[in-house]
């Protein structure tokens, strides 16, 4: 024993309060050198917000049978009506979407549902009692909400209306992709909207990501990860300038092409990794070190 750990132990200091892992000396030598010229996001022109919490999905929640049956009836019910993607739907650079859509009575729209007759009726039909919010029996919790409005107040619903990155709350995977279509996600999503996003998401989904960061994301039962905003903040990612940063969306572009058509995308992953590379001054031998990370 005591001639394996000459052989094999590493030296570390643990100088701060902050969590810590146990590195060899290249992983702590790539480590260092990507959050030493990177940014943390929190100092980043960005916000991460979580998905949509209506209190009662059974109701807010419906497939696109429900839907084309409620706007059959009344066409103005397409107005509130928003397709949805769900955590389990996330995959890297994509999703698979299961046909489900959210009706967006948000508070903040302050919408008449009487100006939805079809959609009030499909609402009403779960019960007065069971969607009031008054924190009473059998009700949602209670809030200042009407009975047909979701729960929270979702005063950042324009967000979802922006190119933004989607990502589950919990994820073996740490999948992330980039949406300019617009979906809603539930509540075991985040989103993130604001500057140079198309660049973020490359390098969310990159090896280097997942080699240097992915053990700052607590561990639960079963290899399960917990994505919450608190450990997206002290992660330190390079400022890139806006020519580079379109570079990067072409890139994304092509790999969403192939992922959409079946068609295989590591070719254009591993320029991604090679670009993140170089733009990080990596050696040879860290680049070796890292390799390429295929998970999805």
């Amino acid at each position: 024993m005591s001639d394996y750990v000459s052989q094999f132990s590493n030296f570390s200091e643990f100088n701060t309060s902050e969590s810590w892992v146990v590195l060899s000396s290249i992983e702590k030598q790539i480590k260092i050198k990507i959050e030493r010229i990177g940014t943390p996001l929190k100092n980043w022109n960005i916000r991460i917000n979580y998905g949509i919490k209506t209190g009662y999905n059974e109701a807010f929640i419906i497939d696109g049978k429900k839907k084309d049956q409620l706007i059959a009836e009344d066409p103005k019910s397409a107005d509130i009506i928003r397709p949805l993607l769900r955590g389990r739907d996330i995959k890297r650079y994509s999703h698979e979407y299961a046909d489900l859509y959210l009706i967006t009575t948000f508070p903040s729209l302050k919408i008449d549902i009487d100006s939805y007759p079809s959609v009030k009726q499909h609402l009403i039909g779960f019960g007065f009692d069971r969607l009031k919010q008054t924190g009473d029996k059998g009700a949602r919790k209670k809030t200042n909400n009407q009975w047909f409005e979701t729960q929270d107040s979702i005063s950042y619903w324009e967000d979802f209306f922006r190119p933004k990155i989607i990502y589950p709350n919990m994820t073996k995977f740490l999948p992330f992709m980039y949406d300019d279509k617009e979906y809603l996600t539930n509540q075991k999503c985040f989103i993130i909207t604001g500057e140079k996003i198309e660049f973020l998401v490359a390098f969310l989904n990159s090896s280097l990501f997942k080699y240097c960061f992915k053990e700052n994301f607590p561990e639960l039962q079963g290899g399960t990860r917990e994505l919450s905003k608190i450990f997206f903040d002290k992660i330190s990612i390079l400022h890139i300038s806006e020519e580079m940063n379109l570079h990067f969306k072409s890139l994304i572009d092509k790999v969403h092409y192939l992922k959409y058509n079946n068609e295989a995308s590591k070719e254009i992953e591993l320029q991604i990794d090679n670009k993140i590379f170089e733009l990080y001054n990596l050696t040879d031998e860290e680049k070796n070190e890292v390799g390429f990370i295929e998970i999805q």
